[in-house]
């Protein structure tokens, strides 16, 4: 085990090396734990094609769900991001599938959401607004709000969230996204606060920031549901 200055150390766990925060309490909200693994002796046969495990077919756990396959039903290596492995491990049909998807997110909408986008902001059921880049932190567990003021919104803490469209765009296209409104509780608060953001003047890269935001709260319920 060995501790990096960025605040992460890398770890050897039966599925392989994993990059993690040195902090647990610090991790991504978006990352998945690691699964117990379906003991050896629980499995006699293959878990999607149900051959029969002998000397010759031997078992292999995908790094993903935990499951025991052969090795044809088990034989992709995916980079599987949300567990932190450095490199591509094992996983079955289904779960490669799903970390293939995932990784659209964390080569391209990740970055987007760490860009940012310009917004109007208004907090709460205040009737003033105010312009404001929102971004994620670069820990991926806060929006920051910057413009005159400053807030952060803890992404563990939402507890909804909704993206708003404006309406039907010309030739029936899919309506762009144009806003969002989120539900939090604030550490210490007892009350959920209200927050709705609305594109400020580039509404094309607002658009593209809320659809990379709305892929993340997929992801963030997802992790919380395991």
């Amino acid at each position: 085990m060995s501790a990096l200055p960025d605040g992460k150390k890398l770890v050897r766990s039966p599925s392989g090396l994993r990059m993690v925060p040195e902090n647990g309490a610090f991790h991504s909200p978006f990352s998945l734990n690691e699964p117990q693994w379906v003991p050896d002796k629980e499995c006699a046969r293959c878990m999607q094609c149900d051959t029969k495990f002998d000397f010759i077919r031997r078992k292999h756990h995908c790094r993903r769900c935990g499951r025991c396959f052969c090795d044809k039903c088990c034989s992709k290596k995916v980079a599987l991001a949300r567990m932190c492995f450095v490199d591509p491990v094992r996983q079955c049909a289904q779960c490669s599938l799903a970390s293939q998807k995932e990784m659209e997110f964390y080569d391209k909408q990740l970055k987007v959401l760490l860009g940012g986008g310009s917004f109007v902001a208004t907090l709460g059921t205040s009737e003033k607004s105010e312009t404001m880049m929102c971004r994620l932190s670069n820990n991926h567990r806060y929006l920051f709000m910057d413009g005159e003021s400053h807030f952060e919104v803890e992404l563990s803490r939402i507890s909804s969230m909704q993206i708003l469209t404006d309406g039907s765009s010309p030739g029936g296209l899919t309506s762009r996204a144009s806003g969002m409104l989120l539900h939090y509780k604030p550490m210490g608060a007892q009350d959920a606060q209200q927050l709705k953001v609305e594109a400020a003047d580039d509404r094309k890269a607002a658009a593209l920031w809320l659809a990379a935001m709305h892929k993340a709260a997929k992801l963030l319920y997802e992790a919380r549901d395991q």
